[in-house]
């Protein structure tokens, strides 16, 4: 997908346990610009399983861009990240840090685990979709995504 592929629909994988934020997610990219297809699971395991088209994952689509917490059960979202930037398969796929913790140690674990890019969710309702429609616009307007 390059820049101007407005007719191209951006594939998101979203790794969030909070139903209330993976509701907020989708209301925010429900009013896109670009088309974009959300897909969500809920823990680490899951996400692996996802991206390696594992168990009941086998049909899932290859996603564009991962919106990762980093706080997850049964794996943590370091962990994930840390195995999808060890994958020759996966590594190429950005990963957007999507989490509430404000810690540095947190953010530098992140980075040094190759995230693209480590946000804080808002608290507050409307600062979360501008941060969503934020990172909407980049990564599916600005960005040039590896071809997969």
């Amino acid at each position: 997908m390059s820049v101007g592929d407005h007719n191209q629909v951006l594939k998101i994988l979203l790794v969030e346990d909070n139903p209330g934020d993976v509701r907020l997610t989708m209301e925010a990219l429900k009013d896109a610009d670009v088309p974009n297809r959300l897909s969500v699971v809920r823990d680490g395991v899951e996400a692996m399983e996802f991206l390696r088209r594992q168990g009941q994952y086998v049909a899932a689509p290859r996603p564009d861009l991962i919106l990762l917490d980093l706080n997850l059960p049964r794996k943590d979202g370091r962990q994930v990240l840390k195995e999808i930037k060890a994958d020759d398969m996966l590594k190429r796929i950005p990963v957007v840090v999507l989490t509430t913790s404000r810690a540095e140690e947190d953010i530098l674990k992140a980075y040094d685990l190759n995230a693209n890019c480590y946000i804080t969710k808002p608290v507050d309702l409307d600062q979360f979709t501008q941060v969503m429609q934020a990172i909407e616009v980049f990564w599916m307007t600005v960005v040039k995504l590896p071809k997969t």
